[in-house]
């Protein structure tokens, strides 16, 4: 099942996007400039194999639930999310509203 929901922010708004697979959740918190993403991310893929594109990225590990995402200090960010001011151990929720 896929689920995606608004999330409002004074800045803007984010979209929510939570698709259960067998045996786990993908949860994502996407802007139209970058993401956050539970712990399937592979942040190193995109700074390594992907750094031509530039993308604006987080990873949170231990997330269940969008609300966790959100609140969970992000435990990597690309390159391209660092040079925005987005860093390791920023909340989620703070990250997306520097992506809006």
């Amino acid at each position: 099942m896929v689920e995606v929901q608004p999330i409002h922010f004074p800045e803007g708004t984010a979209i929510a996007v939570t698709v259960r697979l067998p045996k786990t959740t993908l949860l994502a918190v996407t802007t139209d400039k970058g993401y956050i993403m539970c712990g399937a991310l592979d942040v190193g893929l995109l700074n390594e194999r992907l750094a031509s594109r530039e993308i604006i990225a987080g990873r949170a590990v231990g997330v269940k639930t969008i609300d966790e995402l959100l609140d969970a200090p992000l435990e990597s960010v690309t390159t391209t999310a660092e040079a925005q001011g987005i860093t390791a151990g920023m909340i989620g929720r703070e990250a997306v509203v520097k992506m809006l």
